[in-house]
């Protein structure tokens, strides 16, 4: 006998815009967004462009907002880790799930999160700029400051700027240094900038005397 064919199920609401969502982002993750078109979206999904607009009735506008969304929060929790042993190895792990999220997504990274995109409105910034917060802040509990002076987030967002930089460099530069070593240089280099703000701020030098203490541990 032929196996019966599988009994079709209906997508739930939030299925099917998870999907849609699903098959924006892997087209967002290696074009610009102006070069992703509703019916790329539709076609990718597997459904008809009406079903899209079901969902996104604001059209891509809407859709890539969406996705972005989606994308920031996958990269907001890069940055969680239990506040357990050295701190710089925990830093290592995060920066690990952080450029690998760069190398999944390879050239679209610049189109989904540093803007530089023709669709990139006042709502998009903003989403990508709650990421660098959301980190910035992950960092402070990682170095145990609950009220950070000006100088110490000066220092830590300058750094979370230079991790974004050096990742879009990584990708033009085809990938190279390998990415172990491009982590281990940037753990290196959130080290240095401390150390010198720490010349100027109190607060800070205590963070690079504890993180001293720490690797003797």
């Amino acid at each position: 006998m032929t196996p019966a064919a599988p009994a079709y199920r209906r997508l739930s609401v939030e299925e099917r815009r998870s999907q849609l969502l699903e098959a924006a982002l892997k087209l967002f993750a290696h074009r610009a967004p102006e070069d992703v078109s509703l019916d790329d979206v539709a076609e990718a999904a597997g459904v008809s462009r009406p079903l899209v607009y079901r969902y996104f009735p604001g059209g891509k506008q809407q859709l890539y907002e969406a996705a972005l969304r989606s994308a920031a929060e996958e990269l907001r929790h890069c940055f969680d880790e239990p506040l357990e042993g050295p701190l710089l190895p925990r830093l290592s792990r995060a920066l690990d799930r952080y450029l690998g999220f760069v190398d999944e997504h390879d050239t679209g990274f610049s189109a989904l999160l540093q803007g530089g995109s023709v669709v990139e409105t006042s709502r998009t910034t903003a989403i990508v700029d709650g990421v660098r917060r959301a980190a910035a802040e992950h960092i402070y509990s990682h170095l145990g400051v609950a009220e950070p002076g000006p100088r110490l987030r000066m220092t830590v967002r300058t750094w979370i700027t230079s991790v974004e930089a050096a990742s879009l460099i990584w990708l033009d530069e085809d990938k190279q240094p390998p990415v172990a070593e491009l982590r281990d240089w940037l753990v290196e280099q959130f080290v240095a900038v401390l150390t010198v703000t720490a010349a100027r701020d109190p607060q800070t030098a205590a963070v690079v005397g504890a993180l001293a203490e720490d690797g003797r541990d």
